[in-house]
């Protein structure tokens, strides 16, 4: 591991190591490597502005669980650096150098979700690939989606899949978990029934599947737990 405190943005020459950046714990500062901002104070009304946030919150939370970060994130080098220079054109993230991956395909599950958003994409530009295949990798984590993403709230995630992948997000009307949402309609897509119980307020699991998704975010956490450090050492 590497020990140096240095901050990313520091590193002027030789490019930066990616293991640095996978091994970032606090994502508000790969966050703001990315963005100039802290996730806290981001204007996202705009819809480029909110992909862009989007964006930093997934490769934020992919980085801070360690590893590379393409492999966490779920995308090739080459994708990774493409978002980059079409996203975060000045961030010195863009100075990395991402060890090779290996040539192992990603597990069925990972693509059944990424083919599953793949086919309901609203929009027709890059991100909405990067955004399908950046899902599909982080749902294998296990947390709430919007956490494993790094969003701040669910509100973020439902308006991210409603103006990406609008006809899957509008089959959502019971407002059920993503990820159960989405194995559902896996499972409904292969003529599959997913539950025994025909009507979900009389199913004992019922709270998996529609139970409150609230809480801090995981850069909430990390900020709190950051400044909570901070006041114990002075």
């Amino acid at each position: 591991m590497i020990g140096t405190q240095r901050q990313l943005a520091d590193t002027v020459s030789p490019p930066v190591s990616a293991a640095h950046v996978a091994e970032q714990r606090n994502a508000s500062k790969l966050y703001g490597l990315l963005t100039g901002r802290h996730p806290t104070e981001v204007d996202i009304s705009d819809n480029y502005d909110f992909d862009r946030h989007v964006l930093a919150c997934v490769l934020a939370a992919s980085a801070m669980d360690g590893g590379q970060l393409p492999e966490q994130a779920g995308l090739t080098n080459q994708e990774l650096n493409a978002l980059l220079v079409q996203y975060f054109p000045s961030s010195p993230v863009r100075r990395c150098t991402w060890r090779e991956q290996s040539a192992l395909s990603a597990p069925d599950e990972t693509i059944m979700v990424r083919d599953l958003l793949l086919a309901h994409r609203s929009t027709h530009s890059e991100v909405g690939g990067w955004l399908a295949t950046m899902i599909a990798r982080r749902a294998m984590e296990p947390n709430h989606l919007w956490e494993d993403l790094g969003l701040r709230k669910r509100d973020e995630l439902s308006r991210l899949l409603t103006r990406h992948f609008g006809s899957l997000a509008a089959r959502n009307s019971k407002k059920m978990r993503w990820k159960r949402f989405f194995y559902r309609m896996l499972c409904e897509d292969d003529g599959l029934v997913m539950c025994t119980t025909p009507v979900c307020t009389e199913c004992n699991d019922f709270d998996l599947c529609f139970g409150e998704e609230s809480g801090e975010s995981r850069m909430a956490g990390r900020r709190r737990d950051h400044l909570r450090r901070l006041d114990d050492s002075v």
